[in-house]
């Protein structure tokens, strides 16, 4: 189902993490290789979204390590992680409604050309990443306002390719979508896989998970509690290790 280098992209080791008296992470371990989708699923409060700003850059381990390449990393900021290959897409994605879709995909990050904002550039740039993720938006003039959700998250999902980034996370990207948007959201987190890039796809849709992702990986209060090859693993083993009926079973 994937092409993946030994030596995995991203690994993290026994991270633990905390936010006053409450313990969010518990030695939690994790790897991604390049070129594979891996869930991160559990219950509200499970930890996911913890590990995915951790990733980001956005929070800092108060114990364990991250490694990338094999090797040990701080990601002492969001700007670290960006310049690290990091690019994260979180539910409250910071897009502008009122401007198009060129101009949320470079949002921050605008090209310019003797002083002057490089549209012919940044459009033709725009069309690539939109094709390397093989979406469907005609006219980059559109207003985000015009899109429908799952063209949104289109749009914020290419706006992270902007970087060249390794990895990619992806924060609940089928959240509150129709059928068909999800079926289309989807698609995109498997061309990133295409492109040979790690994905972190943390959703709580086990059906969705079990559609795209090469494992799963269980977090229970804070703490690894499964992890699964998808093409093995039932829906109902995935489902009992989310809710706790069984521990730290491994599938592989």
């Amino acid at each position: 189902m994937t092409h993946m280098e030994d030596a995995p992209l991203l690994t993290l080791r026994s991270v633990s993490k905390h936010f006053g008296g409450v313990q969010a992470l518990v030695d939690v371990d994790l790897e991604v290789r390049a070129g594979e989708v891996v869930a991160l699923v559990g219950d509200n409060a499970a930890g996911k979204s913890t590990v995915a700003r951790m990733i980001s850059g956005i929070y800092q381990p108060d114990g364990g390590q991250i490694y990338l390449d094999g090797r040990a990393v701080t990601i002492a900021s969001a700007q670290a992680a960006f310049a690290m290959g990091i690019a994260a897409v979180f539910q409250e994605f910071a897009l502008a409604e009122n401007l198009d879709v060129t101009s949320n995909i470079f949002l921050g990050r605008e090209l310019s050309s003797s002083g002057l904002l490089d549209v012919d550039r940044m459009d033709d740039l725009a069309r690539s990443y939109l094709a390397q993720l093989n979406a469907r938006i005609p006219d980059l003039r559109t207003p985000l306002v015009q899109l429908s959700a799952g063209q949104r998250q289109c749009v914020a999902i290419a706006r992270t390719l902007v970087s060249r980034p390794r990895l990619v996370v992806l924060d609940e990207p089928t959240a509150s979508l129709s059928v068909g948007q999800t079926a289309e959201v989807l698609s995109y987190v498997e061309s990133l896989r295409d492109m040979g890039l790690g994905v972190i796809l943390i959703s709580h849709n086990l059906n969705d998970v079990r559609a795209v992702a090469d494992r799963i990986e269980v977090l229970r209060h804070g703490r690894n509690n499964g992890s699964f090859d998808t093409a093995t693993a039932s829906y109902e083993e995935v489902l009992s290790a989310i809710t706790g009926a069984t521990r730290l079973r491994s599938h592989r």
